[in-house]
């Protein structure tokens, strides 16, 4: 649904003097035409009734119905990752902001731009345990940028637009605005949307301290043996292309996170791959190795860097750049912190490089990707190609890449064995299309996911890369996508187990499979045509690439692969918890 710029202005503005006496409800609905929101998801209940009303009575954004609370606002997320835009879902009080807290917990690690609508019981009632109340700001603090409770609907356009700027600046996240249903209902006096907001206790740095970015400079380009390590923050910052001028200049290696894939090419030969607990040999060893580590938008999470002890072996200088100062020398000491949205230090950087006569040390970087080819030589991702018996789940998601590198793409995954084979296998050359929960590590995202990105990419195609156990949990989601026409192909790489839990299980419990094992499948097939879509079961290796090239075809549906995969497959490289990022275990030879 497309809304010009003159519908907006015209649905969310009272221009002049004019007044108009609105219900609470009218003046929320407002705001978010203001906003230039397009889709809000959600689930109604008696506390937004009014909220609904309102919604009625307008057409400028699409309302969609999803089948529960956790997919409306994952869904959110998901158009929020791929299109950088503030997502939007509504929800009711009690079990509808509860059930929606996976959700918003899962934005606020990951850092997703999210305003989430809940409703509350009257302001009278509060605090008396009303029917299907619960403390929305209470529940919701530690997982939220921010939270209001508006008690009174002359507060509502300028909350409104206060949870809109928290959200998408500075370091973004998610944003609940609760609203009890006497302040939807409520008329007020609506004099048009504030077109500024200025809040004393918030005001994000944006630009870097120009001496510490000149002594990062200094650092970067005496090194002899530089890295650059980039994370989710280049993707949120929308700073890729600083990214690619940067690292091409100076011919360093690079590598990026689990949510950080894209920032750069990774058909470019300077790309190490993803690093961490199950990243490649090259991309490992060379952020243990280098001496000179340049970290753009990425936290030292514990699974990058494995044991911070370990870590600290060896002596490196450290250039941290983030938008967010909590983040910088939380877990690891740096040495040039530059606090500042990427994409303005990184111009800076850049533009302080094309003036500085200084070169990099030709010789010792020479030397330096010498040693990184033969890390990279060991070929760490191998595996059995040849195998005819049982399909390899790496294979479907290479075969996947091999037919779709070339077309308008985005993946979407769940969280397990299959997340991490996706991001290792599918070679993401542009920024936004790998789309994951990464910090939570949430199950049953993958559907909801791709939802939100088929509406708002719907020419683009969209894969959901998951599990037999990770569909599950989001599984009726495919009816809101028979509804609302977003056709998606899911992949589901079945191998009958909870694969991440029986991983860990073989390497870490010497083989205890406690309850890891799915005794009780459904028939997918069956069950995606009980929802009104096509079901595939695909048994053999030959089958995978015909598979793939069909469910293509089929446009305008939505399509289920069950790839039976081999149940006995483990990822690898892998580093197991408590052990550093170089002590890795490369495959079942090792076990």
């Amino acid at each position: 649904m497309e809304i010009s710029k003159a519908e907006l202005a015209s649905a969310a503005a009272v221009t002049g003097s004019q007044t108009q006496e609105l219900m609470g409800a009218e003046v929320l609905v407002k705001a978010l035409q203001a906003e230039g929101v397009k889709y809000v998801w959600g689930y109604p209940g008696g506390a937004v009734l009014y909220i609904y009303d309102a919604f009625y009575k307008q057409d400028t954004i699409q309302h969609v119905l999803v089948r529960h609370e956790q997919a409306a606002v994952h869904a959110a997320d998901g158009y929020a990752r791929a299109t950088g835009d503030v997502g939007v879902a509504l929800v009711t009080s009690g079990p509808g902001l509860t059930n929606a807290v996976t959700g918003i917990a899962t934005a606020y690690m990951d850092s997703i731009p999210m305003v989430i609508i809940s409703g509350q019981v009257p302001t009278a009632a509060i605090g008396l345990d009303a029917f299907q109340e619960c403390d929305t700001v209470g529940i919701t603090r530690p997982i939220v940028k921010h939270n209001f409770l508006v008690k009174d609907p002359k507060d509502l356009a300028m909350t409104m637009k206060k949870a809109f700027h928290i959200a998408r600046s500075g370091r973004p996240g998610p944003v609940v605005v609760d609203v009890p249903k006497d302040v939807s209902f409520k008329k007020v006096s609506y004099n048009g949307y504030p077109d500024k907001v200025e809040m004393r206790s918030y005001n994000p740095v944006r630009k870097g301290h120009g001496g510490q970015i000149r002594k990062a400079l200094q650092l970067l380009l005496n090194a002899k043996r530089p890295y650059i390590y980039t994370g989710g923050g280049v993707l949120l910052g929308n700073a890729t292309n600083e990214l690619r001028t940067l690292v091409d200049m100076l011919g360093y290696p690079v590598t990026n996170t689990l949510m950080g894939l894209g920032a750069y090419p990774a058909s470019d030969r300077k790309f190490l791959g993803m690093l961490g607990m199950h990243g490649t040999i090259e991309a490992n060893n060379a952020m243990q190795n280098c001496d000179v580590l340049l970290a753009v938008g990425a936290r030292f999470d514990d699974r990058v860097i494995g044991n911070p002890k370990h870590f600290a072996q060896n002596e490196r200088k450290i250039i941290h750049i983030d938008i967010d100062p909590s983040s910088i020398s939380k877990r690891v000491r740096v040495d040039i912190p530059i606090v500042g949205d990427v994409k303005d230090v990184l111009s800076e950087l850049i533009s302080m490089i094309k003036e500085s006569n200084t070169k990099p040390d030709a010789a010792a970087l020479s030397g330096w990707w010498d040693t990184i080819e033969g890390w990279r030589s060991k070929d760490c991702l191998k595996y059995d190609r040849g195998n005819k018996d049982v399909i390899k789940p790496q294979y479907v998601v290479e075969t996947l890449w091999n037919m779709t590198k070339d077309a308008d793409t985005y993946i979407t995954s769940d969280v397990g064995q299959h997340q991490m084979w996706a991001a290792q296998y599918y070679r993401f050359d542009e920024p936004r299309r790998w789309i994951n929960s990464g910090g939570l590590g949430t199950m049953g995202v993958g559907i909801p996911y791709a939802m939100g990105i088929k509406l708002a990419k719907p020419e683009s195609e969209v894969f959901c890369i998951t599990g037999e156990g990770s569909v599950q949990m989001c599984i009726q989601e495919l009816s809101t996508c028979l509804q609302y026409n977003t056709p998606i192909k899911i992949c589901s790489l079945n191998n009958r187990y909870l694969g991440m839990v029986r991983q860990w299980q073989e390497i870490e419990y010497s083989g205890r499979y406690s309850h890891s094992y799915m005794d009780a499948l459904p028939n997918f097939v069956k069950l995606a045509e009980a929802y009104g879509h096509v079901g595939m079961l695909i048994e053999r290796p030959q089958d995978v690439e015909p598979a793939l090239r069909e469910a293509r075809k089929l446009k305008d549906r939505t399509v289920f692969m069950d790839f039976r995969t081999d149940p006995t497959e483990n990822v690898f490289p892998m580093v197991k918890a408590g052990m550093g990022i170089t002590e890795m275990l490369l495959g079942s030879e090792d076990l």
